[in-house]
């Protein structure tokens, strides 16, 4: 069955969501908005400026925005009961691998307890009946095979993100048994499901030691582009894809109960998981300007050479297809970015940018 996003649904809906001041943040706010949800948020102030939540202004969609920190399970708990959503997705995270070797009890509190944090208030908030917990696909045991993972593969994680991430998948699936067990559904009324997505690219983000946000800060100030492994392939996709599949995942969930519990996969097809040097050199043949780049050295941490995920499972139960090819997720990437150097109105850039996608 095709679902696909149902603006009809999601008018009117309640939705808590964490992470709103982040990129996906901004990017699912947007969206939300567009089809009628009400939107409460809640995180800590962007990280990052400039900032999709500040260029799109986006806390303007907001009937409550809190400023907070997931780690904080009393305010946490006290903003949930106050808001009464019907659908919790929880995207607030330490999301970044190299920053996690440098502050891995931060990554393990925010990754672990903040997870722990979300699933203790939606316990205590009868009004939520689905919850979306986005994780990553960096939280398999990665083997460097060929074919891509699939939601019953080992979790496991070799740096301090990925490990967290893995721990969240674990924390999940243990609350949705102790707590929301499915032979219980009809006393807490509560689906609860976990995604993992790839590498996400898109405009509006300016997070530190990611490809593409690196790649364009150099190639704006006309320098050579730094890259570390080169041969590395990851599952690369427009930030609107595994938003899409959170979307109609969180329907899902809300219409149809536990039967969508568990873990789900949202990656690219099997032809746009390529190598960071390929990246690269379609990110630069769409540059307005020359612009070049060089390896450096050998890479100081870990990094999995092979990543890609297998999302048949999403097809075949959900109807979920990724839609814009690589070649044109780098385009909107680009064309995202002109607009905000050009000044433009990036909310309205980023409304059109989801309009175009759904019409692919």
């Amino acid at each position: 069955m095709n679902r696909g996003v149902l603006p009809q649904f999601w008018a009117g809906k309640k939705v808590f969501l964490t992470g709103h001041t982040g990129f996906k943040g901004g990017w699912i706010s947007v969206w939300l908005s567009m089809m009628g949800a009400r939107l409460a948020g809640f995180s800590l102030a962007p990280t990052t400026k400039p900032s999709l939540f500040d260029a799109a202004n986006i806390v303007d969609l907001y009937d409550k925005s809190y400023i907070d920190n997931v780690c904080n399970l009393n305010q946490l708990r006290r903003s949930m009961k106050e808001v009464t959503p019907d659908i919790v997705i929880h995207m607030a995270a330490q999301p970044l691998v190299r920053y996690s070797y440098e502050n891995p009890i931060e990554t393990y509190a925010t990754n672990v307890m903040g997870t722990l944090n979300l699933l203790e208030a939606v316990r205590s908030c009868p009004s939520v009946r689905a919850v979306v917990i986005v994780t990553t696909d960096k939280c398999y045991e990665n083997r460097e095979w060929i074919w891509g993972y699939r939601e019953n593969e080992s979790l496991g994680g070799f740096d301090p993100y990925s490990s967290s991430k893995a721990c969240a998948e674990l924390i999940t699936a243990a609350y949705r048994q102790s707590f929301f067990s499915e032979t219980a559904y009809a006393e807490h009324g509560v689906a609860i499901a976990t995604a993992r997505a790839g590498n996400v690219i898109g405009g509006g983000d300016w997070s530190r030691d990611r490809l593409v946000p690196d790649a364009i800060v150099s190639f704006e100030r006309n320098e050579i582009l730094k890259i570390r492994n080169p041969s590395s392939t990851r599952p690369w996709q427009h930030v609107l894809e595994p938003l899409s599949g959170y979307l109609v995942l969180a329907q899902a969930l809300y219409e149809e109960g536990p039967v969508f519990n568990g873990a789900w996969n949202f990656g690219p097809l099997d032809i746009d998981t390529r190598s960071v040097g390929d990246l690269v050199e379609l990110l630069i043949d769409r540059w307005e300007t020359p612009v070049s780049w060089e390896q450096d050295g050998v890479p100081s941490l870990h990094e999995a050479n092979f990543l890609k995920l297998d999302c048949s499972k999403a097809a075949q139960l959900l109807g979920w297809s990724p839609r814009w090819s690589l070649e044109r997720a780098i385009e909107s990437t680009v064309e995202w970015q002109r607009g905000f150097r050009r000044n433009g109105n990036v909310f309205e850039l980023s409304k059109k940018q989801i309009e175009s996608y759904l019409s692919d």
